[in-house]
């Protein structure tokens, strides 16, 4: 594995594990894609430190189960911003 690439994956992993974001905020801030950064977290991540793979995995697991929470959210205040 490049360099770049395991020091990108090391930066997105701490910056998750400090701020717990989603993967689509983080490839925002490393301005890669989200395929990219999922990537990284669950395959190339497990390779470098499978410690941090499993503190990341935790978080990502609980994204993933309030997502449907978060879309209902997002679609009520879409619909209340249309109204104004």
């Amino acid at each position: 594995m490049k360099r770049e690439i395991k020091e990108r994956v090391l930066d997105e992993t701490l910056y998750i594990l400090k701020t717990s974001s989603t993967i689509r905020e983080i490839a925002k801030v490393y301005r890669v894609s989200k395929s990219t950064v999922h990537k990284d977290l669950q395959e190339r991540l497990k390779k470098i430190d499978i410690k941090l793979y499993y503190e990341v995995d935790k978080i990502l697991k609980y994204h993933i189960n309030v997502r449907h929470i978060r879309g209902g959210q997002s679609t009520r205040n879409k619909y209340l911003n249309l109204a104004k």
